[in-house]
């Protein structure tokens, strides 16, 4: 499995122990196929100390830009349900304790038409909203989202504004400029925050282009 970012214990990381902490983030189906074919995967694994602490994780994937920033600790007990095991228990023996970290994932509705465009002028309505991983016992709330939009290829970043439509979901309208004010088209840097504390900050530098 290729690597897609990177994680930073906070200042007080403990020593390597025998407690072995499995980082599982959006776990792959392919990667759990490979094991019943007997092939190898790699599978991050992190020596975290017991007390709870502060985390970063960073990813880049195709141009777009996520950084998490999330409170964890060592768990001590398992916290996943028996259908959806975690990959590590498949491929690892003696894995230790899993449970997914509390990572905020957001997923848009841009409205664009066929070809990923939207009208030049006029405000264009976003629809954002933050999940976590199914197999989080109990996800926190998302209870705060911003949008900012760039039409300069990310020189400047104008806020839009931003209201919540429940269930982890938010609304926003877009100004768009004239097509010729933005010959890149718009880039989008998106902030949530949840009830715990946990935050993602996402930047997609080409959302779509304007006609």
């Amino acid at each position: 499995m290729t690597e897609m970012g990177k994680e930073t214990a906070p200042m007080n990381a403990a020593e390597p122990s025998r407690w072995r902490r499995k980082v599982n983030l959006a776990a792959s189906a392919a990667v759990a196929m490979l094991a019943l074919v007997g092939c190898k995967a790699d599978v991050i694994s992190y020596d975290l100390p017991a007390e709870s602490a502060r985390y970063t994780f960073q990813a880049e994937t195709n141009g777009v830009k996520t950084a998490w920033e999330y409170t964890s600790d060592r768990p001590t007990k398992p916290d996943t349900p028996t259908s959806q095991p975690c990959i590590a228990d498949v491929i690892v023996k003696d894995p230790g304790q899993c449970r997914p970290e509390p990572l905020i994932f957001l997923r848009y509705d841009l409205g664009l038409d066929l070809d990923n465009t939207a009208k030049a002028g006029g405000v264009h309505p976003v629809t954002v909203t933050g999940y976590y991983q199914d197999r989080l016992s109990t996800p926190p709330t998302v209870t705060e989202l911003r949008v900012e939009a760039s039409f300069d290829g990310g020189k400047t970043w104008p806020p839009a504004n931003t209201q919540a439509d429940g269930k982890n979901t938010f609304s926003t309208g877009i100004k768009h400029p004239k097509r010729d004010e933005a010959p890149e088209g718009v880039a989008l840097r998106v902030t949530a925050t949840d009830s715990a504390g946990n935050t993602v900050k996402q930047t997609i530098p080409k959302a779509y282009r304007l006609r």
